[in-house]
């Protein structure tokens, strides 16, 4: 099967597109982009320059992929979106490309970009991330696979969001989520694990135990931090380890339960 390009769509004669790909009425394709097979752009898309997508992507009505970064510090530098397989972007999405020269924001395979949802430069999103309606991503921030970011969500420049976690709709969030917790509220705060999620990622009992072992440590009060990470790290899980190496490495610190402040 052919290239199907419907006559009001705008194509650049040197955009790059893969077998079978099919780009409809009035979408826009700008020059130096390249697109996988088998993706489709529906009506009055958008992809602009710069933007490199892999296979099996679909690209709904008025979604805009690569816009120009939101950014003060932009100042023309050419640097680049790049975007895995299999992900689906709802009407009126956006993503924008990074701000430095030759830098990009990235996203991987198989996520879901609901509708008005919208990544801003120097992002990275892992693998099955999805973002419900209406979420914002200020700049630089990074989630990682199987994250889920409910319906109205806006998250503070450079914050990361764990995997698996999960943060509920509307909330505020100026710091990391830590993997396998859910969030919510304004502020953002640790309501509980992400059991539903856990449960959904065939988590065995036994690694569930131990994460709310992890997580019964992590919000005990009397206690400083090093003093929990300590205790965590004699857990004998990888995904234990894995939340305390995430912990050790967050730069704006992370959410935390309503009750438990910090007491380093």
């Amino acid at each position: 099967m052919q290239v199907l390009i419907h006559s009001t769509a705008v194509v650049a004669s040197s955009a790059r597109l893969g077998a079978q790909v099919e780009i409809g009425p009035y979408a826009v394709i700008e020059e130096d982009v390249v697109i996988g097979a088998r993706c489709r752009i529906a009506a009055h898309a958008v992809i602009k320059r710069f933007t490199t997508m892999g296979d099996d992507n679909q690209i709904f009505e008025g979604a805009v992929l690569g816009g120009l970064p939101q950014d003060l510090k932009y100042s023309g530098a050419v640097s680049y979106l790049s975007i895995g397989s299999g992900n689906i972007f709802r009407e009126n999405a956006t993503v924008h490309r990074a701000t430095t020269p030759e830098a990009e924001t990235r996203m991987g395979n198989r996520n879901y970009l609901m509708a008005n949802a919208h990544v801003a430069h120097d992002c990275r999103l892992g693998n099955h991330v999805i973002l419900a309606n209406n979420v914002g991503l200020a700049g630089h921030i990074t989630i990682e696979d199987h994250a889920f970011i409910s319906g109205g969500v806006m998250i503070h420049q450079y914050c990361r969001i764990g995997k698996l976690s999960m943060v509920g709709g509307h909330a505020k969030v100026t710091q990391d989520v830590l993997p396998f917790l859910l969030v919510d509220g304004i502020p953002a705060a640790v309501r509980s694990l992400n059991l539903v999620g856990l449960r959904r990622a065939h988590f065995s009992h036994e690694e569930v135990r131990n994460l709310k072992q992890a997580y019964r440590i992590l919000f005990r009060d009397g206690l400083s931090l090093e003093t929990k990470l300590a205790a965590m790290s004699e857990i004998d899980s990888d995904f234990v380890r894995y939340l305390v190496r995430f912990i050790r490495e967050s730069k704006r610190g992370f959410c935390r339960t309503a009750s438990d402040a910090p007491k380093e």
